[in-house]
């Protein structure tokens, strides 16, 4: 059984930097995707970032490309996503998640099959 849980969400000041922790267990496979996803209130999920576990690929929506970074930490079992130059419009509750080798999408949440949590960002201006 997959398990994920997230911490290092908070409040911050526009232009400052967060890093949120996604603790990982109970991967069979040694290619997988793992992704971060955040949403607000009355707004669809939407994909942050996604790494595919084993060949290192990575991809970012739009709006983070530049400021986030995605990256995983094998011995710790830990996803990161640092996230500098934080706006407003990053405020939400950031999940993360997993799915298997073969997705169409990497940044879909329909893609993903186990979440975590979440925890929340708050960007204030």
């Amino acid at each position: 059984q997959v398990q994920l849980a997230e911490s290092g969400g908070g409040s911050v000041q526009a232009g400052g930097s967060l890093r949120l922790y996604c603790a990982a267990s109970g991967y069979t496979s040694s290619r997988y995707w793992l992704g971060w996803f955040r949403q607000v209130p009355g707004k669809e999920r939407e994909g942050v970032a996604a790494l595919y576990i084993g060949r290192g690929i990575t991809y970012y929506a739009d709006s983070v490309k530049g400021r986030f970074t995605i990256s995983q930490d094998n011995v710790k079992n830990t996803l990161y996503l640092q996230m500098n130059s934080l706006k407003s419009d990053d405020t939400g509750m950031y999940y993360c998640a997993t799915a298997g080798a073969w997705i169409a999408s990497p940044l879909s949440s329909d893609d993903y099959t186990y979440w975590g949590q979440g925890t929340q960002v708050t960007v204030s201006s």
